[in-house]
């Protein structure tokens, strides 16, 4: 997998690899069980610069480029997807807009600490009646005094409700003539009074994951705390997407890897008929098309990622990229529960929770149908 990567990602990939099998597969199965977000570990986490790896130093980042921060998300996921989950969150969907459309005031003001994992930002899109449809969202923000006034609810948030989260980037209705919104985005500290948070439980899958619902009941913040210009909220938010689901593609890519690797390790052990199950060609074949899946996953992820890093349009690379990835980690997850046959149902087995936790990449971050209608604008 380190075909084609200069020396630096190489020992890149190594010292994010050590990262999760040293410090985050120890915990997985507890914490999923435990349905608990660990703060513990987000703190480890920005102790190993896994928050802001993109950003320039200045703003407290590693200044790494877009591929190297796919690499480590890829590495997460291979042991699990929920702290995986958490920094592709920060990274692509909360601090990213900060820095691509924020001010100098507000990048000095909110970046550094967002960097060190002892605070972390959300992304407010979804609503009951938004998701796919970016521009149904109903909470409103009226320009009173000079300050913004916000009403609405946000659901199905990222990093929205734990002791360490720390605000939103709000995507809400400034303006409405005619019928048609003026949607723009406002940067909303979780200290304002009437934002309200809560967690959501019982989920399938991501169950490390702090998940909520977020309630605003005439919260107030100054006018500066709007995210690049007036009317702007639809593009800044469809931009943040399109480098979002690169990130949700790499879950996908180390999800199907994990599950790849416990695969084969398992059908060299396990014995039936006197052979072990690796020397039936029914479950060669399988794992040699979970290879190949693999490989074609990673190859369209990585290149994706080579467009952005060199300023050439990637929206039609990152939804295929996404679609891709996140099919393959539904179908070798699939497979390699297949493989491990009974015990793959027991929840002291790491695949059990794979397969859980794929299902979500088909959803999050643009479902399946919704790419396949944009591929569709870029070729039609």
């Amino acid at each position: 997998m380190n075909e084609l990567l200069d020396n630096s990602k190489v020992e890149y990939r190594k010292k994010i690899r050590a990262f999760s099998e040293l410090v985050i597969r120890p915990i997985a199965i507890e914490q999923d069980k435990k349905e608990e977000f660990p703060i513990d570990l987000a703190q480890k986490m920005g102790d190993a610069g896994l928050f802001g790896i993109t950003l320039p130093e200045e703003y407290g980042g590693k200044g790494l480029d877009y591929l190297s921060y796919i690499i480590a998300i890829e590495e997460m996921a291979r042991i699990d997807s929920s702290p995986a989950a958490t920094v592709a969150a920060h990274n692509s969907l909360g601090i990213a807009p900060i820095y691509y459309f924020g001010t100098e005031e507000q990048r000095l003001k909110y970046l550094p600490e967002l960097c060190t994992g002892k605070k972390i930002w959300a992304f407010g899109l979804t609503e009951t009646n938004a998701g796919s449809d970016a521009k149904g969202v109903e909470t409103e923000a009226k320009l009173v005094d000079n300050q913004w006034i916000i009403n609405g609810s946000k659901v199905f948030i990222t990093n929205s409700s734990s002791a360490i989260a720390s605000g939103i980037t709000l995507q809400a209705i400034t303006d409405l003539r005619n019928g048609e919104k003026e949607l723009s985005v406002i940067l909303v500290e979780r200290t304002t009074p009437g934002y309200s948070t809560e967690p959501i439980k019982g989920k399938l899958m991501w169950r490390a994951v702090d998940n909520g619902k977020l309630h605003f009941d005439n919260c107030v913040v100054p006018v500066g705390n709007l995210l690049g210009k007036r009317g702007e909220g639809l593009k800044i938010m469809l931009s943040t997407l399109d480098a979002g689901r690169l990130s949700i593609a790499a879950i996908g890519l180390g999800l199907a890897q994990g599950a790849f690797e416990m695969a084969v390790d398992y059908a060299r052990k396990r014995k039936q008929f006197g052979k072990t199950l690796a020397e039936f060609q029914a479950i060669s074949f399988k794992l040699a098309e979970m290879a190949t899946k693999i490989e074609l996953a990673r190859n369209t992820l990585y290149h994706a990622c080579r467009m952005k890093d060199s300023g050439l349009p990637f929206g039609k690379q990152a939804a295929i990229s996404k679609l891709y990835c996140s099919e393959i980690a539904k179908e070798v997850a699939d497979e390699s529960l297949q493989i491990h046959g009974a015990y793959g149902f027991l929840r002291e087995n790491h695949i059990e929770r794979f397969y859980r936790d794929q299902r979500l990449l088909q959803i999050g971050e643009g479902t399946s149908e919704i790419l396949k209608m944009v591929i569709s604008r870029h070729i039609t």
